[in-house]
């Protein structure tokens, strides 16, 4: 296998019981049960493995009541993965449930958008309603890590290794983005919240936790674009993500999948 080509992975971590109203902006005239599964992702190549979001503990999830399932460190474990060995960790978006475990990585590099940064620690934060889905210990321990030299910023567009690139998307956070990795299917794209879900893409409605709704629903169409096919995008939060993609390894079944690997049809 090439330098440049990918496997890629999705690991469940938590979840938490919604309805559909909840999911959409303006609502869901559906009302029935819509649940969130919380993922990190992992990219392997060779030796050099990237770690791709890095979820919440036991304290997150008791602020925010969620059930922890595995938590990411166990789950991460279950690939061999050196949690102390870690180099780069990309963070699509400061939001709880994407930027805590301080301290679970503490030799990596983390890689975040300028604009995420800055969204996070200004003047918009002053707004409680804004700054809901941030918790301010974890931006707070990204500003230790800038002050040790251990954040990469980028604008916009930019390789992290060859066959993975991320790309500033905005809308659900402002400095959102999403993460292309070149792997033997083609393209996938880790969209994180561009979609929570398959059926925002699909329906091209938003989730209603949002600093943009142009920048979402642009958002939708940039993913697919940088995808190899629609089957290519990966939503976020979506229970289907476990269930159509293959296990990753025997004993892994509905909680750890391969995302290199075709899905079965939805």
């Amino acid at each position: 296998m090439s330098d440049d080509v990918h496997e890629v992975y999705a690991i469940t971590y938590a979840r938490v019981d919604r309805r559909s109203p909840d999911n959409f902006l303006g609502g869901d005239p559906h009302d029935v049960p819509m649940p969130l599964n919380y993922y990190v992702w992992l990219i392997v190549s060779g030796g050099r493995t990237i770690v791709v979001d890095t979820g919440f503990d036991q304290r997150g999830a008791e602020l925010r009541k969620r059930e922890i399932t595995r938590p990411v460190r166990q789950g991460l474990a279950a690939f061999g993965v050196d949690i102390a060995g870690v180099e780069d960790v990309i963070i699509t978006h400061l939001h709880y449930d994407h930027c805590g475990n301080d301290g679970l990585f503490p030799a990596a590099r983390y890689h975040l958008q300028d604009t995420e940064m800055a969204y996070a620690t200004g003047r918009c934060m002053g707004h409680p309603v804004i700054r809901v889905p941030f918790e301010v210990e974890d931006v707070v321990a990204m500003v230790r890590r800038v002050y040790a030299g251990r954040v990469a910023f980028h604008d916009g567009e930019a390789e992290i290794v060859p066959g993975v690139t991320v790309h500033h998307i905005g809308g659900h956070s402002r400095g959102l983005q999403a993460v292309r990795v070149k792997t033997r299917r083609g393209y996938v794209v880790l969209a994180s919240d561009v979609a929570h879900f398959y059926a925002h893409l699909d329906q091209r409605r938003p989730y209603p936790v949002i600093d943009s709704v142009p920048a979402m629903l642009e958002g939708f169409d940039t993913v697919e674009r940088l995808a190899t096919s629609r089957d290519h995008v990966v939503p976020g939060h979506d229970p289907l993500v476990a269930a159509v993609y293959p296990a990753a390894r025997p004993g892994t079944e509905g909680w750890a999948v391969r995302l290199d690997a075709d899905p079965e049809p939805r």
